[in-house]
């Protein structure tokens, strides 16, 4: 086992709250603690440690923990990962290609300025006071160790809303992140429980946002009964004037009615 692997730490930034990030974070299957780390940011934080057994290196397993979560979700994932010799973050968002950044551990830029660029933009950041700090980290520093790269980029964070709890800073052990995550107010523990549950919790987590009327409940059933209503009589009539396009239209609205009202009534019973 190698003395970087042991010293290694990392922390995932997801630009949401803690109630949304739960259901896809349980995907991941891995065991973590999700806490709030800002008005529209949480921060989980690997209870395990897979790069000491699972033959990949911390920044590989971010990396890829990362990507996972930013496809499925609408919001981007920031993975910050450390180790004995270099530090560095990777920014996941959506189905785009992760951009990253690396330094050595005396701080010495080891990446490509044009990551800092798509850094910023992807988090709609300032494009001259932010993209100006952010600069800064990819030029020469002599008192400027990775730790304080790190840092560096987490206080242009603070600008956009990002506030990490006491206790998770870059720099830190696994064990100390983990310790720390554990007593903030509102931590939760998050593992794999199986699909059904899984998939329960992120609809669960659609139905509470602004299309949940639509989804389930009355709203949802008067819009089903009345794609169905208006739906079997325009196939019903595409059908007898031979007009392919209008009978397709309608046998499309009686399905979504159809599955509608069968969704509402599964999750009424689930």
């Amino acid at each position: 086992m190698s003395s970087d692997a042991t010293t290694a730490g990392a922390l995932l930034l997801c630009r949401a709250d803690p109630a949304t990030v739960a259901p896809a974070a349980q995907l991941l299957r891995e065991s973590m603690l999700l806490t709030q780390a800002g008005p529209e940011w949480s921060a989980l934080v690997p209870e395990g440690k897979p790069w000491l057994h699972g033959g990949e290196p911390v920044d590989t397993v971010l990396a890829g923990w990362a990507a996972a979560l930013a496809v499925s979700s609408p919001w981007p994932v920031l993975a910050l990962w450390w180790d004995a010799e270099h530090s560095g973050y990777t920014l996941a968002s959506g189905f785009r290609r992760p951009v990253g950044y690396v330094w050595l551990a005396n701080g010495t830029p080891a990446g490509e300025d044009e990551a800092m660029r798509t850094f910023a933009a992807r988090l709609s950041l300032d494009p001259v006071l932010d993209m100006e700090s952010l600069e800064s980290l990819t030029r020469p520093d002599s008192e400027a160790d990775a730790r304080a790269r790190l840092l560096g980029l987490l206080a242009v964070l603070t600008r956009a809303g990002l506030s990490l709890p006491a206790g998770l800073t870059p720099g830190e052990s696994a064990d100390r992140l983990r310790e720390s995550a554990r007593v903030q107010p509102g931590a939760r523990h998050i593992e794999w429980s199986g699909w059904r549950d899984a998939v329960r919790a992120e609809l669960d987590v659609v139905e509470s946002g602004p299309a949940g009327p639509w989804l389930r409940g009355p709203r949802a059933r008067r819009v089903a009964l009345v794609q169905l209503a208006a739906g079997v009589p325009l196939t019903v009539w595409g059908l007898r004037r031979r007009g392919t396009g209008w009978a397709v239209a309608g046998a499309l609205l009686v399905v979504q009615g159809a599955l509608g009202l069968a969704y509402d009534r599964l999750r009424a019973w689930d």
